[in-house]
C-alpha cells in the first residue's frame, strides 16, 4: 500500500511539472485587435507600468499606434513574467494546508470623472486622436460606434452611452478594466 501511494504522489507530481506554466522571461508577442500597450504590460507585466518599456524596446514612436499582427519583443530583464505552478510531494499522512497568496487590487476612484479619467489614461495617455490600428480616440471606441465623427465631442457621448449601457457606471467600467485589462 505504501508503495502505490508513493507511485501516486510521484506520478502527481511529475504531471505537475510538466504542465506547469511559466512564461519565458523574453516573448515575442504578436498584436491582435483591439491590444494596446497598457493591455500588452499589464499581460506580461500585471501592471501597465512598463508601456514606455514595451515602446522603447520596439523602437515604437507613438505609443498609442500599434497594429494586429505586429510582433513586439517583451523582455523582462530576465524575470519570469508569470509564477509557475509549484507542485510539492507529501506523504499521505501530513496534512495538506493550502495557502492563498493575496494581490493588492489598485484603489478605485470615489468619482466618476476620475473613474472615466483613469480610462482614458490607460488606454489612449488621454489622447482624442489616438489608434492602435482599429480602435479610436481617448476611449478607443469602436469606429462603428462613432458613425466617422471624430471629434471630442462626440467621442465624449458615445463613451458615456457605451459605458452606461454595459457596465451602468464608470466605476463598475474602471473595475472591470481592472480585472481583465480591457472595457
Amino acid at each position: 500500500m505504501k508503495s502505490l501511494k508513493t507511485l501516486i504522489l510521484g506520478s502527481t507530481f511529475a504531471l505537475g511539472l510538466l504542465f506547469s506554466t511559466t512564461v519565458l522571461a523574453d516573448s515575442v508577442y504578436t498584436v491582435k485587435s483591439g491590444d494596446t500597450l497598457s493591455s500588452i504590460s499589464v499581460e506580461f507585466f500585471g501592471s501597465n507600468n512598463n508601456v514606455e518599456k514595451i515602446a522603447k524596446d520596439n523602437d515604437i514612436k507613438n505609443i498609442h499606434m500599434i497594429f494586429p499582427g505586429q510582433e513586439l519583443k517583451i523582455i523582462t530583464d530576465g524575470k519570469t513574467t508569470a509564477a509557475p505552478v509549484e507542485t510539492t510531494t507529501v506523504a499521505a499522512s501530513e496534512p495538506v494546508q493550502e495557502t492563498k497568496q493575496e494581490v493588492a487590487a489598485p484603489s478605485a476612484p470615489t468619482t466618476t470623472s476620475s473613474a472615466k479619467e483613469w480610462i482614458a489614461q490607460r488606454e489612449s495617455g488621454g489622447d482624442y486622436n489616438a489608434t492602435n490600428g482599429y480602435h479610436i480616440g481617448r476611449y478607443q471606441l469602436d469606429p462603428s460606434y462613432l458613425n466617422g465623427d471624430y471629434s471630442p465631442a462626440n467621442q465624449e457621448k458615445v463613451a458615456d452611452e457605451y459605458v452606461a449601457g454595459r457596465y451602468g457606471s464608470w466605476e463598475n467600467a474602471q473595475a472591470f478594466w481592472m480585472n481583465n485589462g480591457w472595457y
